[in-house]
């Protein structure tokens, strides 16, 4: 139940974080937005850390450095975000996005990439995905 709640709550952000980037945006531009955003992200991480007192900085020797870049797609996810709500609009960038995420994380769970454990799709997963490109596509028209 937490990992809904927290999933629920990371999809609401990510939602609000949008809309007001791209609001942002339109007075200061995108990649001014995006680097803002990363910024108070980053200070309101920063303050959290100081008070869960949570550090392992020490194992960040045992990531590997592919991972660690990990932070830079936040960056073109600002801006393609920013960008695709000032042209298509909230819900179906939203909607859109949403698709592109399920896909890549169905193709990420049932291959295994990136030290995941392997699932098996059946079919109701690729209904799944079906019924919401076929959503968006009956929403758009």
């Amino acid at each position: 139940m937490r990992g809904i709640i927290f999933a629920v709550l990371g999809g609401a952000c990510i939602t609000l974080q949008g809309v007001a980037n791209a609001r942002i945006s339109t007075d200061i531009g995108t990649w001014q937005a995006a680097t803002i955003t990363q910024l108070t992200g980053f200070i309101l991480a920063a303050i959290i850390l100081m008070f869960v007192r949570d550090t392992h900085l020490q194992g960040i020797k045992q990531v590997k450095p592919m991972y660690l870049a990990g932070g830079a797609f936040g960056a073109v996810i600002i801006f393609s975000e920013v960008t695709a709500i000032q042209q298509i609009g909230v819900t179906f960038t939203i909607s859109a996005l949403l698709i592109a995420q399920l896909f890549l994380t169905f193709l990420i769970d049932s291959n295994g990439w990136f030290g995941v454990l392997k699932q098996k799709m059946k079919l109701p997963q690729f209904i799944g995905i079906a019924l919401m490109i076929t959503g968006v596509i009956i929403m758009k028209l």
